[in-house]
């Protein structure tokens, strides 16, 4: 079932992140390793297709779902003892991880297929292992396709249709920051963003806890755009639904992700093992495939015609890439508006 969030209860959202270290951990299997991956296509992808290879060499795998905010905190809540061996984020996230000291720095030389990835994709603290590009999704039998966000506010036909999350997931932030660029004076011109959803409050109407409650939202036809990654539309069209994605006139947000090892991981050798097979030609070029459709680091993977109906290697130079930093220090205090905006 959905989480429609009311809003009262939006006000609680960024409250889960300090609450997700209060949660159980996840069971590890003896010599085992959990490693953290995103909820939903992550997950079901890593589990099925990197848990049988981690066994060929071996190591008992646990997939431990949970949304890089989540990691964060429940790593930080534990630093000594971290619930993860791994970890799974994008730039921002993964700033705050190494600020903290939360994760190390990766030896190259234990990684047989580094030498796969191009340079950009050589993290010092960790593989990438896809870049997440973003944009807008919308079911065209209900809403005309979009040329970018301002349409979203602009438009008429599209009140009341268009599904929003709040300012930690990096999807939506991403989204803010570019629209921040179109209605404000620069990428960190929230309050122009603010005072849009006061003139619209019927873009208040759809506003849940995450991307997974809009995907569901969309498939209930309750709702007929949000904020996405090429994925998020590539697990729709898997499922029959009518679906596109739309890269804004501005520009498609992205973000690479990354795999971090956890200062402290209780099996660094099976941590390796599990870096080495998400950056695998094999495990790459099943992931590429539907519903996952993550595109592929490793060089010696040839993209699908999905994959380059969606982006291409000659694109990524050309995305646009977030500044973290900006993000990072100003976030918090996002959080905390959008959360009264919301709140009324």
């Amino acid at each position: 079932m959905t989480t429609r969030l009311s809003r009262r209860q939006f006000n609680f959202l960024a409250m889960g992140a300090a609450a997700a270290g209060l949660l159980p951990l996840p069971a590890r299997a003896a010599g085992g390793l959990v490693a953290a991956t995103f909820p939903g296509n992550w997950e079901d992808g890593y589990r099925r297709i990197l848990t049988p290879l981690l066994s060929e060499q071996g190591f008992d795998l646990t997939i431990s779902p949970a949304l890089a905010q989540d990691q964060l905190a429940k790593v930080m809540a534990s630093p000594d003892a971290p619930a993860f061996d791994t970890l799974l984020m994008s730039p921002g996230q993964g700033a705050v991880a190494i600020e903290n000291d939360l994760i190390q720095k990766i030896d190259p030389s234990r990684l047989s297929n580094w030498d796969k990835l191009d340079p950009a994709f050589q993290g010092e603290y960790g593989p990438t292992v896809t870049v997440e590009v973003n944009g807008i999704a919308y079911n065209p039998d209900l809403v005309p396709r979009p040329a970018g966000y301002a349409d979203l506010f602009n438009n008429p036909e599209y009140a009341g249709k268009v599904s929003w999350t709040g300012f930690g997931s990096n999807t939506a932030v991403m989204a803010y920051t570019q629209i921040a660029k179109i209605f404000g004076s620069g990428p960190d011109d929230m309050e122009a963003v603010f005072q849009l959803f006061r003139d619209h409050p019927e873009q208040l109407n759809n506003v849940v806890d995450s991307t997974n409650s809009q995907m569901t939202l969309f498939q209930q036809g309750e709702i007929a755009v949000f904020m996405c990654s090429t994925g998020n539309v590539a697990k729709l069209k898997s499922l029959g639904l009518n679906a596109e994605f739309v890269h804004p006139e501005t520009g498609s947000p992205a973000a690479p992700v990354n795999i971090h090892l956890t200062r402290g991981s209780q099996n660094v050798d099976a941590a390796y093992a599990y870096m080495d097979a998400a950056i695998s030609a094999a495990a790459q070029t099943e992931l590429m495939a539907p519903p996952t459709a993550t595109f592929p680091t490793n060089r010696d993977v040839a993209l699908t015609q999905e994959i380059e109906q969606y982006v291409t290697r000659e694109d990524l130079p050309n995305l646009v890439y977030p500044d973290w930093s900006l993000i990072n220090q100003n976030r918090d205090a996002w959080i905390r508006a959008f959360d009264a905006v919301v709140a009324g």
